[in-house]
């Protein structure tokens, strides 16, 4: 016979269901284990039933701001030490089961350092089972009564199940018993005794509300990701001692409906817990664990052991399984066993060690990769893309962050001080993780045949068989060959015996048509009684139809009042949703925000402080600075004190010694005066004053006889140099006796390069008026030298200032003829002489001449 083939019923192509508003977040559980030794620190501590506190240990502790720094972390639930297998299980993995059972997929994963408890938590210990043998004797509990023959559903190699008639499976059946060794495990078998402990759960969980009307079937797997490749672990290769094979690893790819599945994996239908669990242990001794520092059974690779439900209601009758494809649903349920993530300088890796935990590592970062990116594209409404493809782990699942199933993640850790960096880590990744939103996966269709159809069949066999048995008939399987008309039959009386051993006979005859004339009346009385039956049975279907067709038309006004009532809240629910998420997105602004100026606060008031300091700072040393100078003042005020008064002293001494000198000049005067006027002094000639040249001292000489000089022209250093005389036109003639006089000069009125080329020295004739009205000429000098562009530069080197001044305030007298004066006029008549005689030129200090050097006039003689 051939088989009705049926798939997974195909989703529309951009997956999204049209209940994809409502959204639910990852579930993150928080499970933390005991210590291994009572002496050693900790730095994990359990606030309540939702928050856990991690502190770094000692030795290693952060201080900010001068404050120890304590970090909370919030799940969904967190489970403490003492925390049994079955409550963790009740909370976190029974919900995943009642989805599977109700055509809904699920996806569980373990997350942790190594070492924190993740196989034990999935697994679990003899006499403790762990999630993964608790899940199956929870899908065998309830599906138990209701499961398939074997091989009714049949997997294909494209993520497929096919669904077979009776005689088709049966004859796999055969096929299967006649191999001389049984593929797969039977549930009759032994159970081995080394995870006997772990499957005998004592709790028989079981989902309340399963469809009675359905047939199921339960399919295992069990893969390993190893290196970031993918390798079955319950494939039986040919085993050969003398070159064993590798392992082969195996591809992923896409079905039809855009979900990822491994290829050419091995899929084991179960019909127990025992049988499961025992290709799971099969499976289990073949994954790869090693030794390390850290853990003496280390995973070295992740492991995922799916769980595939296939369901298909029966038909209208209740007997068979319905040959309709659209009607068959597939769900799965994976539970991961993530290998721990560890750092190489602790666990002492190397060579291959080393390169598996790289590749851990690697694996994990791509995952939180995937989930930071999930969370953004969620929070910000950004659409980047997620890097799923980077890893096989994230690859195979990203379905279920797409929508196809509800998302559970069990955060392991050690609550040792050895772990606290890791762990910290751990606890940001779930943190994060919390935050990512999967769509709810969509509620299978109804398959729209009555309800109960499997009860009723099974009553009618039991009341069938009851019957029969009360009669004399046959029972169990013989009842379910024979047609209604035997059965029927069965009920008339039964016939004599119909012999004719003697031809006068005349009773046999007889009482046959009597046998025949009460079955007869029999049968017409079942007849009527039928009919009765009939008519009375439609008259109730009748009112049957019209009841539910009351109820229907009640329930569909009902339906679509909650329906309005359902949209409405729906649009709520998004307005309220993109409300919050606005909100959301606001707050962290704001959050930002008030850190950037707490920042600046900080920042702010540490430089005021500084600030502070340092004024205080530049006040103490501004005291001590005054202090300082109040003493240094107070000492060069007694220095200069005494140096005035030192200055003074000399000062008085000099002016006592001029008073003297003019004293003395006084005598000379008077005894030149008062000498006899006989003889007339000879005026020396000009020759001899040209060969006698005058005495040049710091001050005039006091002898009374010396001969009167005829003061001429002052001859400039300079006679034997070339000379430009720079007169400029706008100078005034002062009409004195001594003129500025430089001999072999060139005089221009401005200054040209073609003077000063032949020339080696410069002089500038300058006039000003002075502060008392005089004209003061000043004799501005330099040399002339070539610069490198064959221009000529002058550079000034000396100032002669000549000034001229008009003598006032005094007066002559007139009356030399009194031969006897008196003493008083005689003192004036001398000073009147001083100051006729005492007119001179004095050249500035600093000028060649030297400083203090004097030019004396010859003073005049008096008339007789």
């Amino acid at each position: 016979m051939k088989s009705a083939r049926a798939k997974t019923p195909r989703r529309p192509a951009p997956k999204k269901p049209p209940n994809s508003s409502l959204k639910d977040p990852v579930g993150v559980y928080c499970r933390v284990r005991p210590l291994s030794r009572p002496d050693q620190e900790c730095c994990i501590e359990v606030i309540n039933e939702t928050t856990v506190q991690i502190h770094p240990p000692e030795g290693y502790r952060i201080f900010r701001n001068g404050e120890y720094r304590e970090t909370q972390y919030s799940f969904k639930e967190v489970f403490g030490t003492l925390v049994v297998q079955k409550e963790l299980f009740d909370v976190v993995a029974k919900p995943l089961v009642e989805d599977l059972i109700r055509g809904k997929n699920g996806l569980l994963f373990t997350y942790g350092v190594t070492g924190s408890g993740k196989t034990h938590t999935m697994t679990g210990s003899p006499g403790d089972g762990g999630l993964l043998p608790r899940c199956l004797d929870m899908i065998f509990n309830s599906i138990g009564p209701f499961q398939a023959k074997r091989f009714v559903f049949k997997l294909d190699d494209k993520n497929g199940v096919d669904v077979q008639c009776e005689v088709d499976a049966l004859l796999e059946r055969q096929k299967r018993d006649a191999m001389p060794v049984p593929k797969t495990p039977s549930g009759k078998r032994q159970i081995d005794p080394e995870f006997a402990d772990m499957i005998n759960v004592q709790d028989h969980c079981k989902v309340e509300e399963v469809d009675e009307d359905n047939v199921y079937s339960v399919f295992v797997s069990y893969i390993e990701i190893y290196n970031n490749y993918i390798y079955d672990l319950l494939e039986e290769a040919p085993f050969d001692p003398i070159k064993p094979k590798p392992p082969q690893s195996k591809i992923l790819r896409e079905d039809q409906n855009h979900n990822m599945y491994v290829t050419g994996c091995t899929e084991v239908e179960v019909k127990s817990t025992e049988e499961a669990f025992e290709v799971f242990w099969r499976g289990q001794k073949k994954r790869r664990i090693a030794n390390t520092q850290l853990n003496r059974e280390s995973s070295r690779s992740h492991s995922v052991f799916i769980i595939k439900l296939a369901q298909a209601p029966l038909d209208a009758d209740g007997d068979n399984v319905l040959q309709e494809k659209e009607q068959i649903t597939l769900s799965q349920l994976s539970l991961v066993d993530l290998a721990g993530s560890e750092r190489t300088n602790r666990t002492k890796a190397e060579g291959n060690r080393l390169r598996e935990a790289g590749n851990i590592n690697q694996s994990l970062m791509t995952l939180r990769t995937c989930i930071e990116v999930l969370r953004e594209n969620q929070m910000y409404g950004t659409n980047k893309m997620v890097p799923y493809r980077d890893s096989k782990l994230t690859h195979l699942f990203k379905n279920y962050f797409d929508g196809e199933g509800k998302v559970r993640m069990i955060v392991c850790v050690n609550p040792k001080a050895e772990d606290y960096e890791e762990s910290l880590q751990v606890m940001r990744f779930a943190e994060m993780t919390q935050e990512v939103e999967v769509a709810r996966p969509v509620d299978r269709p109804l398959c729209g045949l009555t309800p109960g159809r499997r009860f009723r069949n099974a009553a009618f066999r039991e009341e069938l068989s009851r019957k029969l048995e009360m009669r004399g008939g046959p029972i169990n399987g013989e009842t379910e060959e024979q047609s209604v008309s035997e059965m029927f039959l069965q009920n008339l009386p039964p016939l004599p015996s119909c012999e004719l051993l003697d031809v006068n006979d005349d009773q046999t005859l007889p009482k046959l048509i009597e046998v025949l004339e009460k079955r007869h009346k029999l049968r017409q009385m079942l007849s009527e009684e039928f009919a009765k039956n009939v008519l009375a049975f439609k008259t109730m279907l009748q009112d049957f139809d019209s009841s539910v067709v009351s109820k229907e038309n009640y329930i569909q006004g009902k339906l679509s009042e909650k329906e309005k009532t359902i949209a409405g809240q729906k649009m709520e629910l998004e307005r309220l949703e993109k409300k919050i998420k606005t909100l959301e997105y606001k707050i962290e602004i704001l959050e930002k925000t008030a850190t950037i100026y707490e920042e600046d606060k900080r920042n702010l008031q540490q430089e005021l402080e500084s600030q502070s300091q340092k004024l205080q700072r530049q006040a103490s040393d501004k005291r001590r600075l005054e202090a300082r100078l109040q003493g240094m003042v107070a000492e060069t005020t007694m220095k200069w004190e005494k140096e005035c008064e030192r200055r003074v002293a000399a000062k008085q001494l000099e002016m006592q010694n001029k008073l003297w000198v003019k004293d003395e000049k006084l005598k000379q005067l008077k005894a030149i005066v008062t000498e006899p006027k006989n003889e007339k002094p000879e005026r020396p000639s000009r020759e001899r004053d040209r060969e006698k040249p005058v005495q040049r001292s710091v001050s005039p000489s006091p002898v009374p006889n010396a001969p009167p000089v005829r003061l001429r022209h002052r001859r400039s250093r300079s006679a034997g140099e070339r000379w430009v005389d720079h007169k400029p036109p706008s100078n005034l003639p002062t009409e004195t006796v001594m003129q500025p006089h430089v001999p072999h000069a060139i005089t221009v009125a401005a200054a040209s390069e073609k003077a000063l080329a032949k020339c080696d020295k410069y002089m500038l004739t300058h006039q000003e008026l002075a502060s008392d009205g005089e004209i003061e000429t000043k004799l501005i000098k330099g040399d002339v030298f070539k610069t490198r562009g064959g221009g000529q530069a002058v550079q000034f080197t000396e100032i002669e200032t000549l000034k001229q001044e008009s003598p006032t305030g005094r007066k002559r007298r007139s009356s030399p003829s009194d031969p006897d004066p008196p003493k008083d006029a005689a003192d004036s008549e001398w000073t009147d002489v001083e100051t006729r005689c005492s007119v001179a030129v004095e050249m500035r200090a600093g000028s060649t001449l030297g400083p203090g050097y004097q030019h004396h006039a010859q003073p005049k003689r008096r008339k007789p």
